[in-house]
């Protein structure tokens, strides 16, 4: 994990995948941590996407040439990876900068599921917050306990200056969107959540009750609930100032 962007490293005796890789640049720290967790980054089969922004995707290219990975994605993601420029509709594109465009990779559908020896991970279209926004569930044994992981996308409506998230004629159904989503995200299984920037579902505060509590101190069945409640508080806010008469009027 990144300072304030989360990249996930899910391990199987067949291979591993990676979901996220960070801005650019951090790919080296990225593969230093995979290293010292005692793993090859050369048996990274997958890099998976949360929504095509730089900093979530800008190390996706170089991360893909140190390990030779497929990268996944939905289909609106897919089109920014490859191409490296922003999405013109996205509401936050005045302040988007291009990336690395990304080779070897295959569009997802919403609800696959993509196998790996014993892992199986699964994608959830999330859009809203991008038009590609996607979050990805998995589970894992903690004991002898089953545990449900959500990888949450961002879900907050946000546009840059001189945007509008609500009745952006560029993305007209963002606020459908990422109303559907919440609502998505919301119904998931969820007993760890992991979202795109960790400090908006709280994992910085479980991982300081990870000294006294262990692993189970990720565990939190309200979490998803939780930060889907923060981005709603948002929505609304977003809604009401952009529902003020502009200045001049």
């Amino acid at each position: 994990m990144t300072e304030g962007i989360s990249a996930v490293l899910i391990t199987s005796p067949a291979g591993h995948i990676l979901v996220d890789a960070g801005a650019p640049e951090v790919e080296e720290q990225i593969a230093a941590h995979v290293r010292k967790l005692g793993f090859r980054v050369e048996d990274i089969r997958y890099i998976l996407n949360s929504h095509a922004h730089q900093d979530h995707a800008g190390a996706i290219a170089a991360m893909q040439k140190l390990s030779g990975a497929t990268v996944l994605a939905s289909p609106a993601s897919v089109q920014v990876l490859q191409s490296g420029q922003p999405d013109p509709a996205d509401p936050q594109f005045p302040n988007l900068t291009p990336m690395s465009p990304v080779t070897h990779i295959r569009a997802v559908g919403d609800g696959e599921t993509i196998r790996l020896g014993p892992l199986a991970v699964t994608a959830h279209f999330t859009p809203g917050h991008t038009k590609g926004g996607t979050s990805w569930t998995w589970q894992e044994k903690e004991g002898d306990r089953v545990v449900n992981v959500v990888f949450a996308d961002s879900l907050i409506a946000l546009a840059a200056e001189g945007r509008r998230f609500s009745g952006n004629p560029l993305y007209p159904q963002a606020q459908a969107d990422v109303e559907r989503s919440m609502a998505a995200v919301e119904a998931l299984p969820c007993d760890v959540l992991v979202s795109a920037h960790p400090e908006a579902g709280g994992l910085w505060e479980r991982k300081a009750r990870q000294a006294a509590l262990g692993n189970a101190a990720f565990i939190d069945a309200g979490a998803c609930r939780s930060y889907v409640a923060k981005a709603r508080t948002f929505l609304a806010q977003t809604l009401a100032a952009e529902s003020k008469p502009t200045q001049g009027n």
